[in-house]
């Protein structure tokens, strides 16, 4: 897969100039996905000074396993050369199995995860409800009174983790006027071509004020919906959303490295998107998941908390297009569930991320990648069948 090398270092002379309004597209994104701090500010989700939670490793050859997607036939070499992958690791059993960096990658690059930072902000959501600060049970109006005057009046906290309320929102990524590219241009990610559109994330939700469906009807994916639930955290925890991150998940979790969220203009962490992390980083999140919020001996994550977002969801709520990738699928706490009845369950962004996690194979894989599509079900459905057909070879 072609590397995106000759746009690096864009400033220099000679070299070409990344497109602001366009710096986390393809091709761009080939490199800037690794280089998110050098385009738009951002905010230190501190590893803490406690000790590195180690990831032993017990490396398998996989490049020849087989496997078969939509009537395609390939090999997990030939998927690691052709899907635009930036980085796979492969957890069995306590043992990292496989670990790849490919387009410059290397094991201490952060890279973007997209709506993968949804999943981070559901588990410290989870952390939080374990303690009591939370009640997923509560209106939103309890943390946020603001709220009253949007279309958000009514909705509870476990509305917006299972993206069940019936808030209008456009989630278009390619139409210039949806509430999609007003999040990019409140944001920060990109400039605010309507002087009308809000100017910050916060303004944003403010300015949601009508219904598509009542609320708990349905779930419909609105990115904004974590970006609430980002606000209740903050405000429950009186802590700015990267802090709460490093004190109550990152640093407790024995990350490597310090992450980073993306900031707006007031100084607000994007829950829904901007997080970033190494490829080993993110593995032990999704060990953390394993484990069933133990790790280290050290427990960070209610186990029930765990167990209600594997097996809790509402598959009755979920259809449409998003059975197209997960037919027996749900959604729930921020993930995404593949099967109800296995509980095997994940987190997933746009242009190729994925968290793949299986407590029953005790499996969990990560692919960081850099598609030129913001989504794919063609590509989605491959990647779910290249992980598969390494779990089924490993626990074979």
């Amino acid at each position: 897969m072609t590397s995106i090398l000759p746009f690096r270092n864009s400033a220099t002379p000679g070299n070409p100039v990344i497109p602001r309004q366009d710096w986390d597209r393809a091709p761009w994104n080939r490199w800037t996905f690794q280089h998110v701090r050098d385009m738009v500010p951002t905010t230190q989700v501190w590893r803490g000074s406690g000790p590195v939670s180690p990831l032993p490793a017990n490396l398998q050859p996989i490049d020849a396993i087989p496997f078969e997607a939509d009537g395609q036939y390939g090999t997990i070499g030939g998927f690691l050369e052709t899907s635009y992958t930036d980085g796979l690791l492969v957890f069995h059993r306590g043992s990292i199995i496989a670990e790849r960096y490919l387009n410059g990658m290397a094991p201490h690059t952060l890279h973007l995860s997209q709506s993968v930072a949804k999943s981070i902000v559901g588990t410290l959501a989870g952390i939080l409800i374990g303690r009591g600060l939370i009640d997923p049970a509560a209106p939103l109006t309890h943390y946020l009174p603001e709220l009253e005057t949007t279309a958000y009046r009514g909705a509870t906290v476990q509305h917006v983790l299972d993206m069940t309320s019936g808030v209008l929102f456009d989630e278009t990524y390619t139409a210039l006027d949806s509430h999609m590219a007003q999040l990019d241009a409140a944001s920060g990610w990109k400039d605010r071509w309507n002087p009308n559109w809000p100017s910050h994330v916060w303004d944003l939700i403010l300015s949601l004020k009508d219904l598509e469906c009542p609320h708990g009807a349905s779930f419909r994916y609105r990115s904004i919906e974590t970006d609430v639930l980002s606000f209740v955290l903050q405000r429950a925890a009186a802590t700015p959303l990267a802090e709460l991150v490093s004190r109550e998940l990152w640093a407790p979790m024995g990350a490597e490295e310090d992450a980073y969220f993306t900031v707006d203009s007031a100084g607000y962490a994007l829950g829904d998107g901007g997080f970033n992390a190494t490829l080993r980083d993110y593995a032990r999140f999704a060990l953390l998941h394993l484990r069933g919020g133990e790790i280290g001996g050290r427990r960070i994550v209610p186990a029930e908390w765990i167990a209600g977002t594997r097996c809790g969801a509402d598959p009755t709520l979920f259809g449409g297009v998003y059975q197209d990738v997960l037919p027996a699928g749900a959604y729930h706490n921020q993930f995404w569930i593949e099967d109800t009845a296995r509980g095997a369950y994940m987190a997933r962004g746009v242009f190729g991320q994925l968290i793949y996690i299986d407590p029953e194979a005790d499996y969990a894989a990560v692919i960081l990648s850099s598609w030129p599509e913001f989504v794919s079900t063609v590509r989605t459905r491959t990647a779910l069948a290249a992980v598969r057909a390494i779990r089924k070879e490993l626990s074979s």
